[in-house]
């Protein structure tokens, strides 16, 4: 099964909804306001978003569709709809060699998923014949620790850690040195995601890339946010939280398969214009690949 399939299995609790709820919304009558605010409902029930459900409708409704239309024409133009509002969220991600190591921070709240993506995207890299390393600078959750050892014991990764509750800044800082020592192309340094307490982790965070700036000032070179799909909204509102915080510059969004919301991806694009750079659909590291908006869309909508 290649990804573009897994992907829309993945989608398929998302997709289902939306399917079923199309056909039944496009055998009552022309497009009259009950039809569009159906459509509206239906959307917002994917987790959509009112800013980009407010595009597709307007998009939609100057379409002519009315209930002797194909249903597989109203679904591939609403794919169509999507697509474009996703479409500037699709960018490559690209190791840029000249900076070495290519310092990328981790961010997150715990159970997002964050610690496997770093898993994940590690051994993609060291597929790809990247030198990689981890840094567990979560100083405070023993597993993200014995995670991110397990991945990297998996796949040859050097884990730089330290004794629980140590400074992470400075856990960060060594860990930097060392990889820097080590010839390292690429360092992933996985960051605590405490909620609670906003202020404890504004300070923590920003201490870290304090410290990261001292070694690189162009650093970090990427600040990558993961959010759990079966959140709904509430992974929305974690990357605006998080870009509050530190400088967000690209999204990894996981667990699409889990959840009857993936919608939410619509939602972080059309309202951030972050960059979504992965999707994970499953639990092996050949489950996350590159955001692609059209095959998004499609598998959204089961086409």
């Amino acid at each position: 099964m290649n990804f573009f399939q897994k992907l829309g299995f993945g989608l398929k609790k998302t997709s289902q909804t939306l399917s079923q709820g199309i056909s039944d919304i496009f055998t009552k009558e022309n497009l009259s306001e009950d039809v569009i605010t159906d459509l509206e409902e239906l959307l917002y029930t994917a987790d959509v978003g009112v800013k980009a459900t407010s595009e597709i409708i307007e998009k939609f409704t100057a379409k002519k569709f009315d209930k002797h239309s194909d249903i597989v024409a109203i679904k591939q133009e609403l794919s169509h709809d999507i697509a474009e509002i996703i479409k500037p969220s699709e960018q490559e991600f690209v190791i840029d060699t000249s900076k070495k190591p290519y310092v990328i921070v981790m961010v997150g709240v715990n159970g997002a998923g964050k610690t496997t993506t770093i898993g994940k995207l590690g051994k993609k890299f060291t597929n790809s014949g990247y030198k990689v390393s981890f840094i567990a600078a979560d100083t405070f959750r023993a597993a993200a620790v014995e995670q991110l050892a397990e991945w990297g014991a998996r796949h040859n990764i050097r884990v730089f850690s330290g004794a629980q509750g140590c400074d992470s800044a400075g856990l960060c800082y060594d860990g930097l040195k060392e990889a820097e020592k080590q010839g390292d192309d690429i360092v992933f340094i996985d960051t605590a995601g405490r909620l609670q307490n906003k202020k404890g982790l504004m300070e923590e965070l920003q201490k870290i890339i304090r410290v990261i700036k001292k070694i690189y000032p162009d650093a970090p070179h990427k600040t990558l946010i993961t959010i759990d799909a079966t959140t709904g909204q509430n992974g929305l509102d974690q990357v605006k939280i998080f870009k509050e915080l530190v400088d967000v510059n690209g999204v990894i969004i996981t667990k699409l398969d889990g959840s009857s919301k993936g919608g939410i991806l619509i939602a972080v694009a059309a309202e951030t214009g972050i960059p979504i750079y992965f999707v994970g659909v499953g639990e092996k590291a050949e489950d996350m690949d590159i955001f692609k908006a059209e095959d998004f869309a499609k598998g959204l909508l089961d086409i």
